[in-house]
């Protein structure tokens, strides 16, 4: 079992920065697939970015490839979405989930959700 805590998100201008943290509690958190899903008002949610249980390995999804970067670090079980130059179209509200054994986009396979934060994001 994970419990997942988001935190980090507020209010910035478009073309600023925002660093996201997902703190984990459990056991074995290093053996978890970790993603970023967001969902917009009206929207269905969509992924955002992956990382593999060793962080050798990050996925994002091609709206969010060059500005968001996904890293987590197993000694503090916490993972980070650092998203720079910000869009409007970026406003969500972010969960981070975890998962074992799947190496997927598909947010229906994740086993466990944070409670989310909100992005806002202003033009």
């Amino acid at each position: 079992q994970l419990q997942l805590v988001e935190s980090g998100g507020g209010l910035v201008q478009a073309g600023g920065s925002l660093r996201l943290s997902c703190a984990a509690s459990g056991r074995a958190f290093s053996s978890y697939i970790m993603a970023w899903f967001r969902q917009a008002p009206g929207k269905e949610r969509e992924f955002v970015a992956r990382i593999t249980g060793s962080g050798a390995t990050t996925y994002y999804a091609q709206s969010v490839k060059g500005r968001f970067t996904i890293s987590r670090d197993n000694a503090d079980d916490t993972v980070y979405l650092q998203m720079n130059s910000l869009k409007s179209e970026d406003t969500a509200v972010y969960y981070c989930a975890a998962v074992r054994y799947f190496d997927t986009e598909l947010p229906g396979q994740y086993s466990y959700w944070g409670q989310g934060t909100q992005v806002t994001v202003s033009s």
